[in-house]
């Protein structure tokens, strides 16, 4: 049962919401370091002055406690369901005015994708954007791949009430017992993959002929977005603007291992390999992706452009790859995207995006566990159908361990899976709404609520403030994985609705 919000949880609340938001401020100063080295003397200030902006706000809001005192799942919930968008808020001082957004509501949206990982951009004239900006979008994605309270823990900067806010940000394995030590395990590893890939990419890079500080830069910006299934690129077309085989391939396995729950990455340092062979979602995750990947292949057989092997293997797997993993490169344009590709592969595209990669990881949708568990409950239902009535079905499955699928498991993963599938038709409909074609508007949907990234043109300069805000709110639900948001919701409408008073 819910308690109504007393004002000491407010303060509880502005005080957490302060500290993560002075966080911002340091994170300014990567961007800005970023305009000093590269020249960029016009850009510079307005980093100082986000970095202004971040600090007055994160100050007046730890002011209303100075303390941290107690905080609660409940409202840990809160802190991390508005730490995002407050976050995105104080995001759009240095960007809006960069020149390279139409509107204010542009600006807000390129930060709520790039903090929710998305990937989905309505930056125009992209191809030219200031380094600094650039630095600060792929920041973004850092922050928001690892998650803002994943860096904030291993950092130290939130103390009381860790297992509650590490839980509220969508993750419920633990690498290690100590939460603040798992945080810092994940940030680790991270470390290490995105720095092995940007030496390799950066060798692709100077190879192609770059100059070495936008080799290196390019480079960096790439192995982040690729780990941490963000899907921003510093160039309009995306993956395309580079032609390189060697770094499509790169960028697939990087993808793959941002996809991968980090659990298992423990298990496997710990020598436990048969975890990773016995895991139920990898299981669903290989099987999914073969009967998929046979789909989508004899789908672009029956195009012109993509109907040859070499253009099939190249285009077909990497747009696979980039779906699955909800990171949204594209080695093709989306007008290709939507005319070249046969409207099976758009498909096949759209229901990749639906379901996601693993949870733990950092790519977005359904995920393959929740899949799994699904799959597996169906299962159960059979084999009870059948059973005599003096039976006991009992089903189990292997996740870190031998676990037995309880009803209420069961009932969790089909209520994550049936919220998703609703917005999902929600988002269509606003789009079909607004008249678009309903097949882009699913399309666009799923991309914006999966905070894939694919984009059928529809996310763009200038699309209608409705359409625009009700994608943020996709996205921003996506990421939460809808319970931390619902729950935000639900505390505060306890708390500002009036209670009803019984008379005898």
């Amino acid at each position: 049962m819910w308690i109504r919000m007393t004002w000491n949880d407010v303060r509880i609340v502005c005080h957490y919401l302060g500290v993560l938001v002075l966080f911002s401020s340091v994170l300014m100063l990567i961007p800005f370091a970023t305009a000093i080295v590269c020249g960029e003397w016009n850009v510079a200030p307005r980093y100082l002055l986000g970095m202004g902006v971040s600090l007055t706000v994160g100050a007046l809001l730890r002011l209303m406690r100075i303390a941290p005192g107690q905080l609660n799942r409940q409202n840990a919930l809160i802190v991390t369901g508005l730490a995002w968008i407050v976050l995105s808020l104080v995001a759009t001082v240095p960007l809006s005015m960069s020149g390279h957004f139409d509107t204010w509501s542009d600006t807000f949206f390129e930060c709520v994708s790039g903090y929710t990982t998305t990937g989905a951009s309505v930056a125009s004239n992209l191809n030219h954007m200031s380094h600094a900006d650039n630095m600060f979008r792929f920041m973004m994605h850092m922050v928001g791949g690892l998650g803002v309270i994943v860096i904030a823990l291993s950092l130290g900067l939130l103390s009381k009430g860790a297992s509650n806010l590490y839980t509220s940000e969508a993750r419920t394995d633990h690498i290690v017992p100590n939460v603040v030590q798992t945080t810092r395990f994940i940030v680790r590893l991270s470390a290490v993959v995105i720095t092995v890939v940007f030496l390799v990419l950066t060798v692709c890079c100077l190879i192609a002929g770059m100059p070495p500080l936008r080799a290196g830069l390019h480079s960096l910006w790439l192995a982040i977005s690729g780990f941490l299934t963000g899907g921003f690129t510093p160039s309009s077309l995306s993956i395309q603007y580079y032609h390189s085989t060697v770094l499509e391939i790169t960028l697939m396995l990087t993808m793959i291992l941002g996809s991968i729950s980090f659990v298992v990455y423990s298990e496997v340092q710990r020598g436990r390999l048969r975890a990773f062979f016995e895991d139920l979602e990898l299981h669903t995750m290989f099987l999914w992706l073969i009967v998929m990947t046979c789909v989508m292949a004899a789908t672009l057989s029956t195009t012109v452009t993509f109907s040859d092997l070499p253009a099939m293997l190249r285009r077909g797997l990497f747009m696979i790859v980039a779906a699955f993993t909800t990171t949204g490169f594209q080695n093709i344009t989306s007008n290709q995207m939507i005319t070249a590709f046969s409207s099976g592969a758009f498909l096949v595209l759209a229901i990749l995006m639906a379901v996601g990669g693993s949870t733990g990881g950092t790519s977005g949708g359904i995920k393959f566990l929740r899949l799994g568990i699904i799959l597996k409950s169906v299962l159960r239902s059979i084999k009870e159908t059948i059973a005599p009535d003096s039976a006991r079905v009992v089903v189990t499955y292997n996740h870190m361990g031998r676990r037995v699928l309880t009803p209420s498991v069961a009932s969790e993963a089909m209520t994550i899976f049936v919220l998703y599938v609703i917005t999902y038709a929600a988002g269509a409909l606003v789009g079909v709404a607004y008249g678009y074609d309903a097949t882009q508007a699913m399309f666009e949907s799923i991309a914006m609520t999966s905070n894939g990234g694919l984009s059928a043109g529809l996310a763009a300069p200038g699309m209608p403030l409705g359409l625009e805000l009700f994608y943020i709110l996709q996205m921003w639900a996506g990421r939460l994985e809808f319970l931390t948001l619902l729950a935000l919701i639900v505390k505060i409408a306890s708390s500002v609705i009036p209670r009803r008073t019984s008379t005898k």
